[in-house]
């Protein structure tokens, strides 16, 4: 089975041909970063009109890539939620147009989901059942995973999601957008020992999150200590330091409370090489394994869209003719397959 995926969530167009047999063949990916850089953040409007320009010559630029034809696609998968309604309902309409012209069945995917299972596109791909912590500008939140649809949340952010404050944080510290990768570098450069950050919700029970707090704490810190090169260094370490400590303590607890070995840590914030290196020798120390998509498959892009609407395509889920977008959408209420 080839799949087409369409991914138009937020500000990233993110195309792909799946082949069940073949794995990926072929990924194209425009990111509009330089559109939103003037604003400081996603402008929603200008978000739903630059997927109208990209997405068709992208669908292009993949079947090209690919050396297929509308006649060599047996589905198609488009992003349906959680989003900017306007930029879904880009994906979605141009997806159920498309399925409908080529007579193919389309399928409406969760954008979570999408990055939930991206680590199946690896040849190292995890086995179920496994804790899942999925982290990125929109979302944080751990789940465990029994199987594609089984999904059951044991804690998610209560405010900012992970990576909202490190680009809030970053906006802060007068770093370009977006700041979270910016924030991440500047880090590297900073002194460990000169300010302590601290790590919400981590004394109390329960697997909820919370960094808002956080950006304040940064902001404070910022207005009572200077914004020289070197104390911006140091907070962005603190910072970061937080929320990475932050995330694995709720990732130990939910492994513990599970009992389970595996986990899975997807979404934009996954490629960030602290958290990366803290989640390894935690695991290590816990006896088992985590899992990664690689770099190019944590951020928003099509490859996961459609192998996810694969796995629910293959168990005879698809849409009626009805232009799906969802934009909130809990993960948790998904059809098992």
């Amino acid at each position: 089975m080839r799949v087409l995926g369409i991914e138009t969530s937020c500000d990233e167009t993110g195309i792909a041909i799946f082949d069940d047999q073949r794995g990926i063949l072929s990924h194209q990916l425009y990111s509009q970063v330089k559109l939103h850089a003037d604003y400081g953040g996603v402008v929603p409007e200008l978000a739903s009109r630059d997927h109208v320009r990209k997405t068709i010559p992208l669908i292009q630029a993949a079947l090209k890539e690919a050396g297929l034809g509308k006649e060599d696609i047996d589905g198609i998968a488009y992003t349906a939620g959680p989003g900017l309604v306007g930029a879904l309902l880009v994906g979605a309409t141009i997806g159920r147009s498309l399925a409908m012209a080529w007579g193919k069945p389309a399928v409406a995917v969760h954008h979570m989901e999408g990055h939930l299972l991206a680590p199946m596109l690896e040849e190292s791909a995890p086995e179920f059942p496994f804790v899942a912590l999925l982290v990125s500008g929109g979302h944080s939140m751990l789940v465990r995973v029994d199987g594609i649809g089984r999904y059951q949340v044991l804690g998610e952010s209560i405010d900012d999601a992970a990576g909202e404050a490190f680009d809030k944080t970053a906006k802060l510290m007068g770093l370009d957008y977006p700041g979270g990768p910016l924030l991440s570098r500047l880090a590297e450069k900073g002194t460990p020992s000169r300010f302590v950050f601290p790590r919400p919700m981590t004394d109390r029970p329960g697997l909820d999150m919370s960094f808002s707090g956080l950006k304040t704490f940064a902001a404070n810190t910022i207005a009572a200590e200077g914004s020289d090169e070197q104390t911006r260094a140091d907070i962005a370490h603190a910072f970061q330091a937080a929320v990475v400590d932050t995330l694995a303590i709720k990732c130990r607890r939910a492994l513990k409370e599970t009992g389970l070995k595996r986990l899975v840590v997807a979404g934009g914030v996954s490629a960030n090489h602290y958290l990366r290196a803290q989640l390894a020798e935690m695991m290590q120390d816990l006896g088992g394994e985590v899992f990664y998509p690689r770099t190019e498959y944590c951020t928003d892009n099509g490859a996961m869209i459609a192998y996810a609407g694969m796995q629910r395509l293959k168990a005879g889920v698809f849409e009626t003719l009805e232009v799906k977008a969802v934009p909130r959408w809990p993960l948790d209420t998904l059809d098992p397959v």
